[in-house]
Parts: C-alpha cells; structure tokens; sequence
C-alpha cells in the first residue's frame, strides 16, 4: 500500500497548480453563470484549460477579476462566444 500511495504523491508546485486550477474554474463558472462541468468543457473547447496551464503561476499571482478576465479573452480569441 506505502509504494502505491508514493506512486501518486505529487510535488508542491503540482499540488498548488492543481489547487489553483480547481479554484479558478469554479470562479469563472461563477463569473460566467454556467454550472462546474459547463466552464470546464468551455475552456477545453476555447483552449481556456491550454492556457491556465502554461500560465497558471502568473495569473494565481493576480487579482481573481484580472486573472477571470485575460481567461474570458483568451477563449474569445479562440472563439468562444459567452
């Protein structure tokens, strides 16, 4: 069991990676007035998700509103429509 549990142990950095982009979907589901699921699959579909991961640690430095609008503007440039 010890071996299995290290096996999907990640690193700091991973962890707060992750941790961010559960946090700013959630807002930008909010922001957006779409359910969980519904944000999710508009960023994957406008290249939203993409973005957060190449860019995650600038924007989890930003202010929330900053961080949800270059999100908003990154999907409309790939064609997002909301």
């Amino acid at each position: 069991m010890e071996t299995l549990q290290r096996k999907y142990e990640c690193d700091t950095e991973t962890q707060n990676k992750i941790v961010f982009m559960t946090y700013i979907i959630t807002k930008f589901a909010r922001a957006y007035k779409m359910s969980k699921p519904d944000a999710y699959l508009y960023l994957k579909k406008y290249g939203g998700l993409d973005y957060l991961n190449e860019f995650w640690w600038t924007l989890h430095v930003e202010d929330t509103y900053w961080s949800l609008g270059a999100l908003y503007s990154e999907c409309y440039k790939n064609g997002g429509i909301r």
